[in-house]
């Protein structure tokens, strides 16, 4: 079920703690998709939090659950600007940047390495990413990391005990929209 998925990989978003989450989800139906996503959508858009669907290839679908507030944020940080400005990105709107990622998800043979933007990772990590070919990282956990390590780590624990705690509490019959954190 979608929202079991939702919830074991999107955790950190749901509360609040980190900008979007990117996902894998197997299914057949593309339109009982997009329902399930409309239900979802119903208890996440006034929580100020949004699931989109980012690609399907008639068996396996790409979601993307995110916050656009934080989005807007992240998006407008100079080093971020300056990678998206350099990969040919409307800067100017991160709506439209999310329009130009997923054309660019489901048109290049190359998964956008710049998605560490749209995912909340720090710049100065998706810079060194790219810089770098994915080499010399001076940690791995969600993301790999060429900044502030220290920094990273916690981030990474935080993130993976909001998960269990979620995944628990939901076991425990605790509903959707409780775990849903609403944010301004």
């Amino acid at each position: 079920m979608l929202i079991d998925t939702v919830i074991a990989r999107s955790a950190p978003s749901l509360a609040g703690l980190k900008t979007a989450n990117m996902f894998g989800y197997v299914c057949a139906d593309k339109d009982q998709l997009i329902g399930e996503i409309r239900v979802i959508n119903r208890t996440l858009v006034p929580r100020r939090a949004r699931l989109i669907l980012l690609s399907f290839d008639g068996r396996r679908a790409l979601l993307y659950l995110y916050r656009p507030s934080f989005l807007r944020r992240d998006l407008a940080h100079p080093l971020a600007q300056e990678i998206l400005s350099q990969l040919g990105y409307p800067t100017d709107n991160p709506a439209r940047c999310l329009m130009e990622l997923q054309r660019r998800v489901n048109e290049s043979e190359e998964f956008p390495h710049e998605v560490g933007l749209f995912l909340g990772y720090p710049a100065v990590d998706v810079y060194g990413f790219i810089a770098n070919k994915a080499q010399c990282a001076k940690c791995v956990g969600t993301w790999k990391v060429y900044g502030d390590a220290e920094e990273a780590e916690k981030r990474f624990r935080m993130y993976k005990k909001c998960t269990r705690c979620y995944q628990c509490s939901y076991a425990r019959c605790a509903s959707f929209e409780k775990l849903v954190v609403a944010v301004s």
